[in-house]
């Protein structure tokens, strides 16, 4: 049987994209090696491989080790053949981060909105974006040309394929086309996806969960968040809202609260204003915290209930732990429902240290069904704006190297090909 014109041209992608992953991965790697690791004739890897080669995408090193006969020929992979860049949105700022094909971080940059009076628009947005983006490819010196994607990723519940924000919880968005204005500006495709999602998938690519199929990311700073991936891909649910997991219910002091409203930064930060607040007995007759550090912190930020606790205050150690503990608290129902290997926890939240994750741990430990806990690595890894960024580019790289068999179509505009 004859295959169809367009069965052929998937093959020919499938192939190609089976090639650059062997020499990504196994580099400097003959040709013959290509076709050995890929099933592949010669004549096709030699094909393929001299398309890459002819883009500057794939460059020869030198000779290798002969195993009788001429000395092979070296591929490697020119991670700076092309870049992208991840932008991480969020309330009042534009972090951007440009990467290389390696996910290596060439520049990195914060733009703050230009009047942030609430509300805050789409358009606004969409043209602080831009501006953020032409400032870090001008200001990095790279050729906008070899740019072959935007990575967008932002709080809320997104529709990734339509590049539509669904809801957004720091600017109260329903229903927002986000990508498609900026893709048409640079006329390349942009890949809209949940903050969360976006550090996921650079763990899945680069870091901790590189070798792992069952594992969640779970961040804590700001909010409370979670990125799943399961048989080794990335679950985003029926409508692209799975790992909300700041939103989960649970009880305290009586009251059903969630997750974010017990264990996020913010939360902290409100039980400490509203500690300093209560009249509570001291030993010397006065009453109140007045004696806790946080009483002089101006303003009262996460920061400083950071320092205080490290200079040995008591309620922000408290404060701390009791974070940790609802967190460790939200892990063990995640642990016992979908059974991972790794969980790891990230966010700005983390810096915290020990104040908080200890906590965190004995809670786990606890409240996770028997049998589970011993089973689950546990990472700390912390993560600051840049890092979110780059995982929005992670995103790009994750398509761009994503077989064709598994693509997704993506409904936003890309002029140029890689």
């Amino acid at each position: 049987m004859q295959l169809r014109k367009g069965n052929r041209l998937l093959i020919k992608e499938i192939n190609r994209n089976l090639v650059l992953n062997l020499i990504k991965k196994h580099g400097p790697i003959s040709r013959a090696e290509v076709a050995r690791l890929s099933n592949l004739s010669a004549a096709t890897v030699s094909g393929i491989t001299a398309e890459f080669i002819d883009s500057d995408l794939v460059r020869e090193t030198g000779e290798g080790e002969s195993r009788g006969g001429r000395r092979p020929v070296m591929l490697r992979l020119n991670h700076r053949a092309r870049f992208v860049v991840g932008v991480k949105l969020m309330e009042t700022a534009v972090t951007c981060a440009l990467t290389d094909l390696d996910a290596q971080v060439l520049y990195h940059s914060v733009t703050p909105f230009a009047g942030t009076e609430a509300p805050v628009t789409p358009e606004t947005v969409v043209a602080a974006v831009i501006k953020a983006v032409e400032q870090t490819i001008a200001e990095s010196g790279v050729d906008g040309e070899r740019l072959v994607g935007i990575g967008l990723g932002m709080a809320g519940t997104v529709d990734r394929a339509a590049g539509i924000v669904r809801y957004s919880p720091f600017f109260e968005w329903r229903n927002v086309q986000l990508a498609q204005p900026i893709g048409d500006h640079f006329q390349l495709p942009v890949y809209l996806e949940n903050d969360v999602n976006t550090l996921t998938i650079a763990e899945k690519w680069f870091g901790y969960g590189h070798d792992v199929n069952d594992f969640v990311v779970v961040t804590v700073g700001r909010g409370v968040g979670a990125g799943i991936v399961v048989n080794g891909q990335s679950y985003g649910g029926a409508s692209g809202g799975a790992g909300e997991f700041g939103h989960i219910p649970l009880c305290a002091d009586g009251q059903l609260r969630t997750l974010e409203d017990l264990a996020s930064d913010p939360a902290l930060l409100r039980e400490a204003r509203a500690a300093l607040d209560r009249e509570l007995p001291r030993t010397d007759g006065q009453q109140g915290h007045q004696d806790s550090l946080l009483a002089r912190a101006e303003p009262l930020t996460i920061e400083a209930v950071f320092a205080a606790a490290d200079a040995g205050d008591a309620l922000a150690q408290q404060l701390l732990a009791d974070s940790g503990r609802w967190l460790g608290i939200g892990i063990a129902a995640l642990i016992n429902i979908l059974d991972p290997r790794l969980i790891i926890v990230a966010g700005e939240g983390v810096r915290a240290g020990s104040w908080r994750l200890n906590a965190m741990h004995e809670a786990i430990e606890e409240h996770t069904f028997a049998g589970l806990a011993g089973d689950v690595e546990i990472v700390v890894e912390p993560s600051g704006d840049e890092t979110w960024a780059r995982g929005a580019a992670c995103v790009v790289l994750g398509d761009l190297f994503r077989s064709p068999a598994y693509m997704e179509p993506l409904r936003t505009p890309g002029a140029r090909p890689a």
